[in-house]
């Protein structure tokens, strides 16, 4: 738990020399609790807080980024999976929303009384305009309001 904390916030293999330039503390992820899975050996469920000055106001890339970035690709575990994550009242604040304002965004999409769902197709991923076309028609279809 600790080292997943770590790795997703100020935590790195190796000690750096920037490390001294500041209170590492105030930015680093915190394990407050480790409970085990019913029935499984050797699988764990960790509870880590944040502190909100780990990241940038109205950033949800950035807040992203730190918590599931590179601690997915953290060698020292075999799995990792996010299962909850509640953001506090004052950071949602710092979001300002779509620059035309939700109803604008709805209006658009005509879509109301229910959360708006989308996702992004990277094309670095090597796929043809064609299938690049066929993979957005399967989002759109399965449900999400836009890619």
């Amino acid at each position: 738990g600790a080292a997943v904390a770590a790795e997703s916030s100020t935590g790195t293999w190796t000690t750096v020399w920037t490390d001294g330039l500041t209170s590492l503390d105030r930015y680093k992820g915190r394990c407050y609790n480790i409970e085990p899975v019913l029935g499984e050996t050797d699988q764990y469920i960790c509870y880590v807080a944040y502190p909100l000055d780990l990241f940038e106001e109205g950033s949800v890339t950035n807040m992203f980024t730190s918590i599931v970035g590179n601690v997915f690709g953290f060698k020292a575990l075999r799995a990792l999976h996010l299962e909850d994550l509640r953001i506090p009242p004052a950071y949602i604040k710092t979001f300002q929303g779509p620059p035309h304002g939700i109803q604008v965004e709805r209006d658009k999409l005509n879509k109301y009384g229910r959360p708006l769902l989308g996702c992004t197709i990277k094309p670095k991923l090597g796929l043809s305009a064609k299938n690049y076309g066929r993979a957005c028609y399967e989002c759109l279809r399965g449900g999400l309001d836009f890619t």
